[in-house]
C-alpha cells in the first residue's frame, strides 16, 4: 500500500507495514467512513513551511486525498479523529537529504493540528519498522514493531519505494542542454 490510500464504510480491516514512511488512520465514528494512507515525503520539510514548501506536496497530497474521499462518504471534518504511525529510522538516507524520518513525523503532525483533526493516537520515530492493522468498524489498530532489517521483503519494498520516490524528484530537476 505504500504511495497510496483507501477508504471505506463497510467495515474493512486495512493493513499495511511502515518504515520511515508515515500511515494515517482517519475516520468519523459517526459516519462510519474510515481510510488510511501510506506516503514517504522526499525531502526535508520544515513544519513551519507546510503550505509553501515543494516537497510537503507529496504528503500534502496523500493527506487531502485520503480526507476527500471520506467526506464524499458523509464524513464531517469536524468529527474525523486520526492515529499516526511511523517515521522509523530504518533506511539508510544520503546525507544531503536531511531528517527524512523526523520531518515525516513533524509533517503528519503539523498537517492534523492545522486541520483541526485530533491525533488520538501517535506512534512514532525509533528504529522499528510497524505492522498496522486498521479495523475500521471499531477503528481499532493492532500494531507490531519489528527489526525491519531482519525481514528482507519489508525492507526491501520500503527501499524499492524510497528510489522511486527519490527517482521521480531527480527526473523532474534534471537540467537538459541542446
Amino acid at each position: 500500500m505504500s504511495g497510496e490510500y483507501f477508504v471505506t464504510q463497510n467495515g474493512e480491516v486495512l493493513h499495511t507495514i511502515v518504515g520511515s514512511c508515515i500511515t494515517t488512520c482517519i475516520y468519523d465514528e459517526k459516519t462510519k467512513a474510515a481510510g488510511m494512507n501510506h506516503f514517504l515525503l522526499p525531502g526535508m520539510v520544515h513544519p513551519d513551511e507546510i503550505l509553501s514548501s515543494e516537497v510537503a506536496r507529496y504528503g500534502m497530497f496523500a493527506m487531502e486525498l485520503l480526507i476527500g474521499e471520506l467526506i464524499k462518504l458523509g464524513a464531517r471534518r469536524k468529527r474525523l479523529r486520526a492515529k499516526v504511525f511511523g517515521g522509523g529510522n530504518v533506511l539508510n538516507f544520503r546525507r544531503d537529504d536531511h531528517d527524512i524520518t523526523g520531518s515525516n513525523v513533524r509533517f503528519a503532525k503539523k498537517f492534523l493540528e492545522l486541520e483541526g483533526i485530533p491525533a488520538v493516537k501517535v506512534d512514532v520515530g525509533g528504529n522499528a519498522g510497524r505492522k498496522i492493522f486498521f479495523f475500521t468498524d471499531s477503528h481499532r489498530v493492532l500494531l507490531k514493531r519489528f527489526d525491519m532489517r531482519k525481514d528482507k521483503r519489508s525492507f526491501q519494498d520500503e527501499d524499492l519505494y524510497k528510489r522511486r520516490i527519490f527517482q521521480g524528484r531527480l527526473a523532474r530537476s534534471r537540467v537538459v542542454l541542446f
